[in-house]
Parts: C-alpha cells; structure tokens; sequence
C-alpha cells in the first residue's frame, strides 16, 4: 500500500449501500502512483456492506442514521466527521440523499459524483429506462461536480456506453457500472491533481485578478504579476520561486504585524515572501483546499492598495449599489 503523505489528497467517500464504486476508488488508491488516498469511508446506513469492506482493508468509517434527525444536522454531523479525519475532497459514491447548501457550499470545488447518465441527460433516477424507452444509442456515466442543484454541476469526464438490442435496465446498468469503476477513480485523480497544478492555479487567479477594473498581466521577476495598466503591481503568482516548491499567491497587506499574525493563525498556508519585504504576504494555493471567494477578495483588497482614487471612487459607488 502507498504511504500517505503530503503528496497525496486525502479524500472521503459518503456511501448508503454496497459501495462498489468505493471499492473502485479504494483499490484504485492503492497504486503506487496514484495521487489520492481514502481516509474514511462514511454512510447515513449503519448497514451499509461497504463500511464492512472498508474496515477490512483498513479504512476509518463512520455512521451515522438520518431517520429522526433534521437534514441539516445531520449533514452538520457528517461534515464535521470528514473534516476531522482530515480529508481535503469528497466522492459521493451512491449516497442516497440531497445534501443541504450548507455542506454542499462547504465543500464548493472539492466534492463530487458519479451519476449513471450522459449528463445533461436523465438526472435523478431510472437512468437507463429513460435511455431505453429513447432509443438512445449510448447511455454511459459521468463524474460531475456537486453543486446546489441535483446532478447538474460541471461534468469531469464521461464513458458512453453502447445500448445493446435486447437490453434491458438491467442488463445496461451491469455494464455501465463497469465503466463507473473505470471513470471515477481517473477523475478524481484528474481533480485532486489540477489542484495542485500551476498552470490550473494560474488560471484560475488570472481570471480574478483580470476582472478587475483597469489591470493587466505582464511579467516580473520571473513571474506572472498583475497590475493597474501603465500603474502599480498588486499580486505576484509565483511558482518555485527560488526553487522553495510552493505555488502562492502574493498580495498587498498593511504591513509587519498583519504579515506576523496571518503566519501565527496558519503557517502552513501564510508565509513572508522572499524579497518582498513587510507589505506583502504568501499565500499557498497549492494544499488542495484554496478558498477562491477569499483569493478574489484578497486580490481586490490588494488592487484597492495600489488603484488610483478615480477608480476606487467608482468601485465604491458601484458596491453601494
């Protein structure tokens, strides 16, 4: 079995049955190059036959009934389980029930499923009868994110799956839960990977950073940096820099006590950047748990550092609307 470690996501997988496309992202963990570890298994079903399978090969898992508790709480209960153990991702992996905004806004980015449709196609239930019934060709699976909205977050990756004459829900659904077994271990290691990935980091603070008023991305000091056009720099993405392995954002704070204390709060995250000086700050982006609404107001306090007045002005008539 790999070692955990920090090179390795740490993920948990809700189930409410036999848990066979846990058992695929278990065994899938085991390689030695896979980049995710499973570090509970949990369920709303105390009888669950996955808690069993999971706790023989090691497994932490956790129960907990939802009959007689709120859905809320009990989703509070269950979120404070997985953070506990530790795990940066969730996998639904045929848990049976609607998660709240709360837990789903929790893990907003980090927890996904697999549905046994080619979404946007048949949410919900009763997939393959509803591609029978068509006369669809395919019917297949897909790896999605988890929003608010049943089965419609943005999907990872699909496996279409041909329809055989004479099919019938049944016979599709063996075959398509093959295809799930292969899927969903590859696009939760795709996701836990990208987290970490500069180019996908770097993307993802470009299109913050640009949707600011008047910025603009050139190059300096060997990395991609943002600034008011023709004006003052107000974040750096810097990626190795100085070969010290992390991938962070840098930005404006108020100076050395500000710095000091966001360290003390969270050192593994906060740290002085390297010839930067007291004004600035690192902030790691790569531990697989980015906050990006707190990226986006980061770099908009940074850019309020630096603006001149007549755009500040403007935002700040803008945000009284």
């Amino acid at each position: 079995m790999p070692e955990s470690g920090p090179g390795r996501a740490r993920v948990a997988v809700l189930i409410s049955g036999g848990g066979t496309n846990m058992a695929a992202l278990l065994y899938a963990s085991r390689a030695d190059d896979c980049p995710f570890e499973i570090v509970l298994v949990a369920s709303n079903n105390p009888e669950a036959g996955g808690l069993k399978l999971a706790a023989a090969e090691g497994v932490a898992t956790f129960a907990l009934p939802h009959k007689g508790m709120a859905r809320g709480d009990h989703d509070q209960a269950m979120d404070a389980h997985i953070r506990q153990s530790g795990a940066q991702y969730v996998a639904l992996a045929g848990y049976m029930r609607i998660l709240t905004s709360d837990f789903v806004a929790g893990w907003e980015g980090r927890m996904l499923n697999i549905h046994p449709s080619l979404l946007p196609k048949y949410k919900g239930l009763h997939t393959h009868d509803q591609a029978i019934a068509n006369g669809d060709s395919h019917a297949g699976c897909s790896v999605h994110l988890v929003t608010a909205e049943l089965d419609d977050g943005p999907v990872l990756g699909q496996t279409p799956v041909a329809v055989l004459p004479g099919d019938t829900a049944d016979s599709l659904a063996a075959r398509v839960l093959i295809a799930e077994h292969q899927l969903y271990s590859r696009m939760l290691a795709k996701l836990v990977t990208r987290a970490s990935d500069p180019e996908h980091l770097l993307d993802q603070v470009r299109e913050r950073a640009l949707a600011l008023p008047e910025t603009d991305e050139v190059t300096s000091h060997g990395m991609p940096c943002f600034g008011i056009v023709k004006g003052k720099k107000f974040a750096y993405l810097s990626r190795d820099h100085h070969g010290d392995g992390k991938v962070a954002l840098l930005v404006k704070i108020s100076g050395l006590d500000e710095q000091q204390h966001l360290i003390e709060q969270d050192e593994a995250r906060y740290y002085r950047p390297a010839y930067f000086g007291d004004a600035w700050i690192g902030i790691r982006l790569d531990l697989g748990d980015t906050d990006w609404d707190a990226v986006a107001e980061w770099l908009a306090r940074s850019w309020r550092s630096v603006a001149p007045k007549r755009l500040t002005v403007l935002m700040d008539a803008a945000d009284a609307f």
